[in-house]
């Protein structure tokens, strides 16, 4: 595993000759040994296409690489920072969220209305995320910011999740997701946020959840 949690809301990573690793510009809070950090125009372990697309998408968070030898800590903005590891899987976050991710992830961008229809393109507009998403896909691990710690709830064919679309930070697996209203249309009145929506998350995977309604 590349990252190594200091604490809360740091995390150390090492780097070895011939691997890479990206992370937000900036996130950079100390490093030994013999590294270089140069920004990334490339958008990524996905190339000029993935760069494009997180462009179109306003999921153009600025990123840098890192190659060389040695360790540095990321961490940015006193976020909590979670280590997300997957084994051949797709996590979808959102880009705002990502601190620091293997370079041998597969980086991309996934419209949110083909998961969950229209109703996954009114999620976009609550939420304020967008109607676009980051996905990183393969064997490696990502590390994400939230407020307050987050908390990983495992969802099975048996038992979807509702989760506060303000509260939710990431997702993998084999998932889909609606947004519900959680109240008549005339309770919702003068309603921006809070309980009167839930993302609903059903299939096999997890879904990571902060311990706070803020965003970033």
């Amino acid at each position: 595993m590349p990252f190594r949690e200091v604490n809360s809301k740091m995390v150390e990573a090492t780097v070895l000759p011939g691997q890479r690793m990206f992370s937000q510009r900036g996130a950079m809070l100390a490093y030994k040994g013999e590294l270089s950090f140069t920004p990334n125009i490339q958008g990524g372990q996905g190339g000029v296409m993935s760069m494009i697309g997180r462009r179109l998408a306003n999921e153009a968070t600025p990123l840098m690489s890192v190659e060389g030898s040695g360790t540095v800590l990321f961490g940015h903005g006193g976020h909590h920072v979670h280590v997300i590891n997957l084994t051949g899987d797709t996590l979808y976050v959102e880009a705002d969220r990502l601190l620091a991710f293997d370079g041998t992830l597969q980086q991309g961008t996934m419209f949110l209305g083909s998961q969950g229809g229209v109703m996954g393109m009114v999620r976009g507009q609550v939420t304020g995320q967008g109607l676009f998403t980051t996905t990183l896909k393969g064997h490696g691990a990502v590390a994400v910011m939230a407020h307050g710690g987050v908390f990983e709830l495992p969802i099975t064919p048996q038992r979807p999740v509702h989760v506060d679309p303000q509260a939710y930070v990431a997702h993998h697996g084999d998932v889909r997701n609606k947004l519900s209203t959680a109240l008549g249309w005339r309770d919702m009145v003068g309603r921006g946020s809070g309980e009167a929506f839930q993302l609903e998350l059903s299939g096999s995977g997890a879904v990571y959840v902060q311990a706070s309604e803020e965003k970033l």
